[in-house]
């Protein structure tokens, strides 16, 4: 492992990746423009306050680790190290860049002389402290000098060198669309188990055997049956899903592809109706169905059973097992 290199920005992903590093016995010198953690000091970081100490505090070929908010403030950190450092220097983009940002910004710092990595972090906070998965961009030989870093901090295959610049933060890019695609199918299929009609289900133990051996078995299905464990009803949402809009740029760059991507961009668009407190586009459609049809203006009991009621075969009330294969056999 290599035995000394510096984090920019030590917040819950970089700080957790520098004291998973420190536990390994790496030397790990840090800043962070809101100031260094206790907790980060007592584990045995060297934390500075300058970004120009780096030189003194790291030997040649020095490795720093950016983990800080996508947009403007990355170009302003890379610019800040990048007139402290020397070439040959290696600067590492851990967070959420656009791809295409990443490109560019390996293209600048080579003219200074330094190299570049973008570096695709996935894991959550619970992966930066006890193991990750990441996903690299840029040249070989920079590339090779990251791996001896974060291979230690990685999960057994938990590290993969994409491709050229770019690479990393572009498959960091679908693996976030992935991600919202199964939230958005797991979410859905929860509410299908609160709408059944036939019996209350009890969902907190579907969801908790849904964890053992089944095919949806994974990291979000074991989150979710905790999060149930904890409050089974689920009061501690609103239910306004906020997030940092980097899926917006993958269903644009899918646009531009020509490559079909329905579930992602669907799950964004999810996302985005779940931010509508004021249900405009809904109030629009009850007005032309009201100008059309004479259709209610709100909830109605008359309209209701008629739904309830229009499919032959199918009720909401229970129904005894036998009935309901007969009814089937006829059908």
């Amino acid at each position: 492992m290599q035995s000394a290199f510096a984090v920019a920005g030590l917040g819950r992903m970089g700080g957790g990746l520098a004291l998973q590093a420190l536990q390994h016995g790496a030397r790990v010198v840090g800043l962070d423009p809101g100031g260094v953690r206790d907790e980060l000091r007592d584990a045995g970081l060297v934390a500075i306050d300058d970004a120009g100490e780096l030189r003194a505090r790291l030997a040649a070929p020095r490795i720093v680790f950016l983990y800080v908010p996508a947009g403007p403030i990355v170009d302003e950190m890379l610019d800040r190290l990048a007139a402290v450092l020397e070439p040959g220097d290696v600067l590492v983009d851990g967070g959420n860049s656009y791809w295409g940002d990443s490109i560019a910004r390996a293209e600048r710092l080579q003219a200074r002389g330094l190299r570049f990595v973008d570096l695709g972090t996935s894991g959550g906070i619970d992966g930066a402290r006890t193991g990750a998965c990441f996903m690299a961009g840029g040249d070989n030989d920079a590339v090779a000098l990251v791996r001896e870093v974060v291979q230690p901090l990685a999960v057994p295959g938990g590290f993969v060198h994409a491709g050229p610049s770019g690479a990393g933060h572009f498959t960091k890019l679908v693996h976030n669309g992935i991600e919202f695609g199964m939230l958005q199918a797991i979410g859905e299929g929860v509410a299908l188990l609160h709408a059944w009609k036939q019996a209350r289900l009890d969902v907190p133990p579907i969801v908790e055997c849904w964890r053992h051996g089944s095919v949806i078995r994974s990291w979000l299905i074991d989150l979710l049956a905790d999060a149930l464990r904890q409050d089974p009803q689920m009061r501690r949402s609103d239910g306004f899903v906020e997030d940092t809009g980097e899926v917006n740029w993958l269903v644009d760059d899918a646009l531009r592809l020509e490559v079909p991507v329905p579930v992602i961009a669907q799950s964004v668009m999810a996302l985005f109706a779940s931010r509508d407190r004021e249900r405009i586009a809904a109030r629009a459609v009850v007005e032309m169905r009201h100008g059309f049809g004479g259709h209610p203006f709100g909830p109605n009991d008359a309209v209701a059973r008629e739904r309830r009621a229009g499919r032959i075969g199918w009720s909401e009330e229970p129904v005894e097992a036998p009935r309901a294969l007969a009814d089937a056999e006829r059908r």
